[in-house]
């Protein structure tokens, strides 16, 4: 099993931080996905081919979602700085620096 995703001795960290590190390791690799099916899509001429690419691409999208949400539960600071930027119109950057402002 690979431990790629620690920056710390393993043994040493808590099961807590250990499945934390699993969940950002699996919205990496979900967003990795998302950006093949991009390029893929963007290049593909076969009709039928593209459709069942866009299909899977909608479960990586599923998933990243997923795995977005169980480590925003987790942690309440990033869940909070999220609620500032996430589906709002308007500048991002400022909406960013808004919301680590209200943080702290």
């Amino acid at each position: 099993m690979g431990v790629d995703q620690y920056h710390e001795p393993p043994e040493e960290l808590s099961a807590e931080t250990r499945t934390f590190a699993r969940m950002c390791a699996s919205l990496s690799e979900e967003a990795e996905a998302i950006g093949w099916y991009v390029q893929r899509i963007s290049v593909e001429a076969d009709e039928d081919a593209r459709a069942i690419m866009e299909d899977s691409m909608g479960e990586e999208f599923k998933h990243f979602s997923m795995e977005l949400e169980f480590l925003l539960r987790k942690t309440p600071k990033w869940r909070e700085i999220a609620k500032g930027i996430l589906f709002k119109d308007g500048d991002i950057v400022e909406h960013g620096e808004a919301a680590e402002e209200t943080v702290g």
